[in-house]
């Protein structure tokens, strides 16, 4: 047998090794069990690919990114398999990992059941533990449609061989441009056929090397995604590289259901969504119009001080407006439907800033108003499909925090680096600490507009402000809007959840279309730059953002209630509804719970509403003119006087300190 001469690259380290043909990147990595496949030239391997004569090849560890795709993915096909042991006759769609685990969907006269589950994942255990082989098998389009003559979806993916990615969300798993490939399960002591797939790979080297999965739940899903086409059942799942770290996920998601905004804004009277409504359309109650007046009017003031001046525009619009925007023929299936009246469509306005041109536009413009900071709470409708409306976090009707910045090519880089420190210092007021960056530029889709010599300009003053942050940058190619690139900041909540916050874009392309022009220094006119920025991205979602990271125990400052007064006996009423009225005179949110219940009772329900302080008064406390405060997590506090109080919960409100 002849020689190979290969390259095994770990991290930085280059290690060259030569071996007889026929080896495998699993002899490469033997003893190495964290290695599940391996990259190749920049492609993902099984391992038991042959590199050949001077290949590059870098073990995938089961814990990286890669390795847990591949660990899910394959996952993903036990559970098909069991499937289809269980209910011989489903009919396979597609199944992808995905952030946190997998699906697969599949075509069943009746919907899953919980029992269902049950059962599919007792028999993934009995296959994962028979060591079934994955097996890597070329094919040819006409073999594949021979083979799974009985599967009509992997068909018509067949079919779709090259634009599969595009087709539907996941298909890029099973069919890309080049060669067909179907995956076996083999048994581990026979090598017969246990199982089969249309996928593209890699997979782990045996079912014995998932260790660890849970299903979790089922769902109806069309077909490719879209209305027109079947509705399948999907089943989600997740797998982890240890069984600790699966205990350590389901206990996330107990506590991220604890703090899901939907029930916490139930449990806590701040907002609903009316049937009456339609979907994704939410009403605020008095306590949580108490919690957004606040978030508001804070904003307003950091934006006042930071020069920037306040704009109203209307919630609609003649449909010409977003064609010369550009939204309409890049944005029109995130608007809703046009309206026809006056023999004109019109449109419910999606964006705010074809309307801040206006005003721009309305008269001329000198180069000493530059920069100019156009402010607005806009309110703004897409049209989002009901399978993806989310609460408050993924809505129809939202407010955005909507800021457009006008200045010149000169002024660019110092606006930008003033306006990231801006916007992550407000978040840090709102109580968000950790951060990064994402960095989205355009790729050679026909989707973005404008000149190159615009977007690298635009991109290079974007990564110079984002650098001076000292935050983790991440690019994201192809992520851009389609009139410029954009920074995006992500932030995590107190469970270590990221989450999209502020967008940063510069936008040459829109003062073009609408003419946008300034008088410079020397008489000449010059079009200016436009950055677009909202900071909260929208006050819905960054108001349920809010209460999930805070559980619903909001800070005093932002808190509906912000002191309850609790008396021990009639006989304290009146004294408490005293130290509530001077309290509100000093601007604080004070009540007083002057109902019948027992005072257990009501120190149980001051907790349950997450009430930042409780005053609590009785005999000894009214006769020394002093009060005792209660806190959220039980310790207590006596004793206090009067003006004391009043002054510690002014000073925690104006601190925005969490108590």
């Amino acid at each position: 047998m002849s020689d190979v001469r290969v390259i095994i690259q770990r991290d930085s380290e280059r290690e060259e090794r030569v071996v007889t043909t026929g080896t495998t990147a699993a002899d490469l990595f033997a003893g190495e069990r964290s290695v599940v496949a391996a990259r190749v030239g920049g492609e993902l391997k099984d391992l038991a690919y042959e590199p050949k004569d001077g290949e590059t090849v870098e073990g995938v560890e089961i814990s990286s990114e890669d390795g847990l795709a591949i660990l899910r993915h394959s996952t993903a096909h036990v559970m098909a398999q069991a499937v289809q042991e269980l209910f011989p006759e489903a009919k396979l769609g597609i199944g992808p990992p995905i952030k946190d685990g997998f699906y697969y969907d599949f075509d069943v006269e009746e919907p899953f059941t919980p029992e269902d589950l049950k059962r599919i994942e007792k028999k993934m255990q009995e296959i994962q533990k028979r060591g079934q082989r994955f097996s890597r098998r070329v094919t040819t389009d006409e073999a594949a449609r021979e083979e799974l003559s009985g599967e009509p979806y992997k068909l018509e993916l067949i079919g779709l061989k090259g634009n599969a990615a595009q087709a539907a969300d996941g298909a890029a798993a099973e069919v890309g441009a080049g060669e067909l490939t179907i995956y076996d399960n083999l048994d581990a002591k026979t090598g017969d056929l246990c199982w089969k797939d249309l996928c593209r790979g890699p997979h782990l080297p045996t079912t014995r090397n998932i260790p660890a999965f849970k299903l979790m739940r089922s769902a109806a899903a069309y077909w490719r995604g879209s209305e027109k086409n079947p509705q399948l059942q999907r089943i989600y799942g997740t797998a982890w590289p240890s069984k600790d770290e699966l205990k350590q996920y389901l206990d996330f998601l107990v506590e991220a259901e604890k703090r899901d905004h939907r029930k916490l804004g139930a449990e806590l009277d701040l907002f609903s969504f009316p049937d009456e409504l339609g979907p994704g359309l939410a009403v605020f109650h008095p306590k949580g119009g108490v919690i957004r007046k606040e978030m508001e009017n804070y904003s307003r003031r950091r934006h006042e001080d930071a020069g920037y001046e306040f704009v109203n525009t209307p919630h609609i619009s003649k449909e010409g407006l977003f064609e010369t925007s550009g939204h309409l023929p890049h944005y029109a299936e995130g608007m809703f439907p046009p309206i026809q009246f006056d023999e004109q469509n019109y449109r419910l306005k999606a964006m705010n800033c074809p309307m801040h041109n206006l005003i721009f536009k309305s008269r001329g413009r000198s180069y000493r108003e530059l920069p100019l900071r156009l402010f607005e709470f806009g309110t703004v409708y897409r049209y989002e499909k009901s399978g993806v409306v989310h609460g408050l976090t993924r809505s129809r009707g939202f407010t955005q925090d909507d800021a457009h910045i006008y200045c010149t090519k000169e002024q660019m880089p110092q606006e930008l680096d003033t306006l990231l420190t801006f916007v992550l210092d407000l978040l840090r007021d709102y109580g968000l600490t950790e951060f990064e960056l994402e960095l989205s530029t355009r790729d050679d889709s026909d989707k973005f507009i404008g000149s190159d010599e615009d977007w690298a300009e635009a991109t290079e003053a974007l990564r110079q402000a984002a650098e001076k942050q000292n935050l983790p940058l991440v690019p994201d190619p192809g992520g851009a809007a389609y009139y410029g690139p954009k920074i995006s900041v992500q932030a995590r909540d107190a469970i270590g959840r990221s989450w999209q916050m502020s967008t940063l874009q510069v936008d040459f392309n829109q003062p073009k279309r609408f003419g946008l022009e300034y008088t410079a220094a020397d008489g000449s006119r010059q079009q200016p730059v436009m950055l677009h920025r909202a900071l909260f991205g929208s006050i819905e979602r960054f108001f349920g953002v809010l209460l999930e990271h805070y559980a619903g125990a909001f800070p005093a400052w932002l808190a509906p209630v912000q002191a309850l007064g609790i008396p021990i006996g009639d006989a304290h009423v009146e004294y408490l509804q005293d130290f509530a009225a001077e309290a509100k005179g000093k601007g604080l949110r004070v009540e007083v719970d002057s109902s019948s219940d027992r005072m257990q009772k009501k120190i149980r329900n001051a907790q349950k509403m997450k009430i930042p302080f409780m005053i609590i008064v009785g005999d000894e406390d009214m006769n020394a003119g002093t009060v005792s405060f209660r806190y959220r997590d039980g310790s207590q506090e006596n004793g206090i006087p009067r003006d004391e109080a009043i002054a510690k919960i002014v000073d925690v409100v104006e601190r925005r300190v969490q108590v």
